[in-house]
């Protein structure tokens, strides 16, 4: 009999030579586990979807519920649909006033294809900007703002009038002028290593925004609903943008996405001519209905507050000689290892001790820390514990 791993790898496309190909069979809370029973300890969250956890019981609840009454009916915008018009009312609650209406989506890069698309027609204008090691999704126009090369230059050409600037250098934001119709940025850098913003350079972008007439967009698709110990990150430093995309930790698990204007933005999509933008599945009930119930549970349980003290505890008890630092906010942080650490050969001990993290794009030497907000401080306690024991057994191989 062929096996599920052999027609996976046949018949479903591949997005690397050598997948993990782990057999997943179930999953709860933080954890995953594999045909054999084998238990993973989940520190990447599905790239930070799954903020309340693997099946968690109120978003399953959601979900069933949902599907009982009706699952897809129209295209995207044309039927009142009560779990989309709940869920972006509970959206805009919880973001500041200049907020008013929510564009559903399917995913990251379709909300970074609507907010670009939204900001030229708003503008009137055709450059954007964006920065170098930024990673916004992987369709034509989201990979055109992708700060490398590696990439792109296999799919050129892409959109024209697209120039990057440097992350925290004020000096690069003088690229922006009254040409430019939008900033594409990310309030921390994910793929980059989780960069933070510094505060100066953060009001500096939206004051040259606001003189030169450009619409500034955030990318809050990995560190949004609560991630970084905020809310949004972009709350940390009392900044607003003008645009904001989400997608990932939005649905609770299922796929959605979003971008977000004032009134007076979002309706220039209306016409002019109509049809500014269309998607089928955008909004989905389902996933909307799964969104609205995640979202709760976060505002709830506050783990968007709590994901401060249990990122604290991880920098606490990750004390090694192997670990130069770690950086980041919330539960999303990356842990800077030292140069002689054999990235691959750690990445192996940890997925034998049941441990499953994540690389970056722009860096090797780091790796990722982001497991659902509802990790306990005992989990925090018995990870480390975990992850400093395997930095002691590659220690012993150096």
């Amino acid at each position: 009999m062929v096996s599920q791993r052999t027609l996976f790898l046949q018949h479903v496309g591949q997005t690397s030579p050598c997948p993990m190909a782990l057999e997943i069979d179930h999953a709860k809370g933080i954890y995953l586990y594999d045909k054999r029973g084998k238990e993973y300890v989940d520190l990447v969250s599905g790239v930070s979807v799954s903020n309340v956890g693997h099946c968690n019981p109120k978003v399953i609840e959601a979900v069933n519920n949902q599907t009982q009454k009706y699952m897809h009916l129209m295209v995207y915008g044309e039927y009142v649909q009560e779990p989309q018009v709940n869920f972006a009312k509970a959206i805009i609650d919880v973001l500041p006033g200049s907020f008013q209406s929510v564009y559903f989506v399917n995913s990251g890069s379709e909300a970074i294809e609507g907010a670009m698309k939204l900001a030229k027609r708003f503008t009137g204008r055709r450059e954007i900007l964006a920065f170098n090691k930024a990673y916004h999704g992987s369709t034509h126009g989201a990979l055109s703002i992708y700060g490398g090369e590696e990439l792109k230059k296999a799919v050129q050409p892409l959109l024209p009038e697209v120039d990057f600037m440097d992350f925290n250098h004020t000096e690069s934001l003088e690229r922006i002028t009254d040409k430019t119709a939008c900033v594409v940025m990310e309030v921390i850098q994910a793929e980059a290593g989780i960069l933070v913003a510094e505060n100066s350079f953060l009001k500096a972008v939206r004051q040259k925004c606001d003189d030169t007439g450009t619409l500034l967009i955030f990318d809050e698709i990995q560190t949004g609903f609560g991630r970084t110990g905020e809310m949004f990150a972009f709350e940390h430093y009392g900044i607003t943008p003008d645009i904001l995309c989400l997608a990932k930790g939005m649905g609770g698990g299922m796929p959605i996405g979003s971008f977000i204007s004032s009134k007076q933005i979002m309706d220039t999509l209306t016409s002019n001519p109509a049809l500014g933008h269309i998607t089928t599945f955008g909004g989905h009930p389902v996933s909307c209905a799964a969104g609205l119930a995640s979202l709760k549970l976060i505002v709830d349980d506050n783990l968007h507050k709590q994901a401060n003290a249990k990122g604290a505890k991880f920098r606490e008890l990750l004390n090694h000689r192997l670990i130069d630092h770690i950086r980041g906010k919330g539960l999303f942080l990356a842990v800077e290892m030292k140069p002689e650490v054999n990235a691959d050969r750690f990445f192996e001990i940890c997925l034998e001790k049941g441990i499953i993290y994540d690389f970056f794009l722009f860096t090797q030497s780091a790796f990722r820390i982001a497991p659902p907000l509802t990790i306990t401080i005992a989990e925090i306690e018995k990870i480390s514990n975990m992850l400093l024991k395997a930095m002691d057994e590659i220690s012993e191989e150096l």
